[in-house]
C-alpha cells in the first residue's frame, strides 16, 4: 500500500509538492495560450497595382520604419513570389489573389477580351444589368463579378459564418475592388468623373449612411492646386533613369493637380489617378469603411476582411517606367501612407488582432528607350499590324480572305466556321499561322488552340504559364508570346506589362500577423495563388472552389 503524502519525510514531501505544482502549471499552459486570438479579427489584403518585386528591394533602404519596412521586418517576406500565369495584367492578377486560381479556371483572361462568337468586346467586370450608385454608368462599365467563375476566400468566409463576416473592398479601379470582393463581398471604386467612391446596384440599392457622410465632405477636392514634387533629396534619385529617356519636357516634376475650369471637375479628378493622391484617398476611404462597418469588431465574433487595391503605382509606371524618378518617388510616398494606415489599424483594431497581406497584381518592364540605352533588344510591337500581316499571309497561302477574325491581345481569333466551310484543315491553318508569327519581329512563341486544348505545350516555364492563362471557353485560338523587354503597343511613350517574364511575374508577397506568422525572409518559390489557401487555413474555412495554391506552412507559427 502506497504511503500518503502526509506520511513522507518533510524534505521529500516538499519536493513532491513542488513537482505537483509545476505539473499543474504545465497542464494549464494551453489554456493560457488559448487566450491569444485563435483567428485574426481582421484580415487586410493590400494589392499595390503594378509593383514589381525589384522595386521593393531596390528602394528598401529609403523606406521609413512603419510601412514596407514594417512588413519586411515583422512579417514573412517571400522574395521569389510570382503571379504564376502568362497574361500578367490587372484583372487577372486581382482575380488570383483571393481565388487562388489560374485564368483557365476563374475565367478572367485579361482586362478585356473579344467574345469569340459575337466579336463584341467584353470588359472583365462588365455587367449591363447593374449601375453605379449616384454616378454615371457607361455601357460596358465594371459593375459586378459576373465573369468571375471561382469563389474567393471572402465568399467562403461569408458562407461559413452565415454571412456574419463582412467583406469590404475599395480600389481606384473597379476591377481592383470587384475581383477582390468576389460574389459575396461589397466593392467600392473610384469614380473618375465625380471623385467619389461608389458601389453598384449588384451590391445594394443605396449607399449606407457612412458612405453618404464621407461623400458630403468632398474630400477629393482637398488636393486641388497641389503639386507633386520629389519627397527626398536629389541625391536619393541618382540611380534613376534620365527624364530625357522616359518623358517629354511637359511631363516632368512638378505635377500640378488642377483643371482648365479653375475648380474641381472631371478633368481634375482624372488627373488624380497618376500620382500619390488617389492612393491617399483610397486609404482614407478604407479607414471610413473600417469605422462605418465596424470591421475587426464584429459583434458576431467572426473575422472580417478588408481588401484595398492601390491603383496609382500602375498609372505612374505606365507613364514613366519603374526606372523613373516618378515611380521611385511614388513608392516612397506610398510607403509613408502605408505607415500611417498601419498605425491607424493598430489603434483601432490592434495589429496583434490583424493579419496583413501585401502583394501585387503584376510587375513591370522598363520603358523600351531605357532598355535600349543599356543594350537590350526592346521595342513596342503593334499587334493590329501584326494581325493584318498574318491575315494577308493566310489569304495568300489558302486563297481565302478573312481567316483571321480579330486580334484580342495576346490572342488571335480565327474563323473556324469559314475554315470548315472552305474544306480547309483546322490544324494546317493554325500551324501556318503559328509559323508565320514565330518569324514576325518581336515574337518569341505562338501556341495554337489544338496545342492548348491537348495540353501539348513545351514543358517549360513559359509553356506552363501560358497554358494556365488560356481558358477554353473564353480565350482565342492562337496565343502569342512576345520577346523579353518588348510589349504590345501602338503608342510611342511609356511602357506596359502582360508577359510571362520575371519582370512581370515576380511581385511582393508579404504576410504580417505576429500570433500566426513567423517573421523572416523566405527564398522558397511561392505564388500569389498561395495566399488564398493560406488564409483559408488560418480562417478555418474551406479553400476557394478553384484554388490550386499551397498553404505557406513554412511561415506559420
Amino acid at each position: 500500500m502506497k504511503p500518503s503524502l502526509l506520511c513522507l519525510r518533510p524534505v521529500r514531501r516538499l519536493f513532491l509538492l513542488t513537482c505537483l505544482v509545476a505539473a499543474s502549471s504545465l497542464a494549464t499552459f494551453p489554456a493560457i495560450a488559448a487566450e491569444k486570438p485563435a483567428q485574426p479579427k481582421l484580415v487586410v489584403v493590400l494589392v499595390v497595382d503594378g509593383l514589381p518585386q525589384e522595386q521593393v528591394t531596390r528602394y528598401r533602404d529609403q523606406f521609413g520604419q512603419g510601412g514596407f519596412r514594417r512588413l519586411l521586418d515583422q512579417g514573412a517576406w517571400f522574395s521569389n513570389a510570382h503571379q504564376a500565369h502568362g497574361v500578367t495584367v490587372t484583372a487577372v492578377g486581382h482575380a488570383a489573389v483571393l481565388t487562388g486560381a489560374y485564368p483557365y479556371q476563374h475565367g478572367i483572361i485579361s482586362n478585356d477580351w473579344t467574345d469569340t462568337k459575337t466579336l463584341e468586346s467584353m470588359y472583365c467586370t462588365q455587367d449591363n444589368a447593374h449601375n453605379y450608385i449616384g454616378d454615371e454608368t457607361k455601357p460596358g462599365a465594371g459593375t459586378s463579378p459576373a465573369n468571375l467563375r471561382a469563389s474567393t476566400v471572402g465568399d467562403e468566409l461569408r458562407y461559413a459564418t452565415g454571412n456574419r463576416a463582412k467583406v469590404i473592398t475599395v480600389s481606384g479601379k473597379d476591377r481592383g475592388a470587384i475581383l477582390l470582393a468576389g460574389k459575396a463581398g461589397t466593392a467600392y471604386m473610384y469614380m473618375g468623373k465625380s471623385g467619389n467612391f461608389a458601389s453598384s446596384t449588384y451590391y445594394m440599392q443605396s449607399h449606407p449612411q457612412w458612405v453618404q457622410q464621407y461623400h458630403a465632405s468632398k474630400p477629393q477636392d482637398r488636393f486641388y492646386g497641389k503639386e507633386w514634387r520629389p519627397l527626398l533629396a536629389d541625391a536619393s534619385y541618382a540611380g534613376d533613369a534620365s527624364d530625357d529617356l522616359i518623358a517629354d519636357e511637359k511631363n516632368r516634376f512638378p505635377f500640378k493637380y488642377e483643371s482648365k475650369s479653375g475648380k474641381p471637375d472631371a478633368e481634375y479628378y482624372g488627373k488624380l489617378y497618376t500620382g500619390p493622391y488617389l492612393d491617399e484617398m483610397t486609404l482614407d476611404f478604407a479607414r471610413a469603411a473600417v469605422e462605418g462597418e465596424n470591421l475587426g469588431r464584429n459583434p458576431a465574433g467572426v473575422p472580417d476582411v478588408l481588401g484595398v487595391s492601390l491603383s496609382s503605382h500602375d498609372y505612374v509606371n505606365h507613364s514613366f517606367g519603374p526606372e523613373s524618378r516618378m515611380s521611385h518617388d511614388h513608392l516612397q510616398r506610398l510607403d509613408r501612407l502605408l505607415a500611417n494606415f498601419f498605425s491607424y489599424l493598430d489603434k483601432r483594431v490592434g495589429l496583434d488582432n490583424t493579419m496583413v497581406v501585401l502583394t501585387a497584381d503584376h510587375g513591370f518592364p522598363n520603358v523600351p528607350e531605357f532598355s535600349q540605352s543599356i543594350k537590350r533588344d526592346a521595342q513596342r510591337l503593334d499587334g493590329k499590324q501584326m494581325s493584318a500581316a498574318l491575315s494577308k499571309h493566310l489569304a495568300e497561302k489558302f486563297g481565302q480572305e478573312n481567316l483571321v477574325r480579330k486580334w484580342s491581345p495576346p490572342n488571335v481569333i480565327l474563323d473556324y466556321a469559314l475554315i470548315e466551310q472552305k474544306n480547309l484543315k483546322r490544324e494546317e491553318v493554325e500551324n501556318t499561322a503559328a509559323r508565320f508569327l514565330l518569324n514576325y519581329p518581336g515574337v518569341a512563341n505562338a501556341f495554337t488552340r489544338t496545342q492548348l486544348e491537348n495540353g501539348n505545350l513545351p514543358a517549360t516555364r513559359i509553356g506552363t504559364l501560358m497554358q494556365r492563362a488560356w481558358n477554353r471557353q473564353v480565350s482565342g485560338d492562337i496565343m502569342v508570346v512576345i520577346k523579353p523587354f518588348w510589349y504590345f503597343s501602338s503608342g510611342k511613350q511609356g511602357t506596359s506589362h502582360g508577359s510571362p517574364y520575371s519582370y512581370d511575374t515576380n511581385v511582393p508577397l508579404m504576410i504580417m500577423g505576429k500570433p500566426w506568422i513567423k517573421a523572416g525572409a523566405y527564398g522558397q518559390y511561392a505564388e500569389v495563388m498561395d495566399i488564398a489557401p493560406t488564409l483559408a487555413h488560418l480562417l478555418r474555412v474551406r479553400p476557394p472552389s478553384a484554388a490550386e495554391g499551397r498553404v505557406l506552412t513554412e511561415a506559420l507559427q
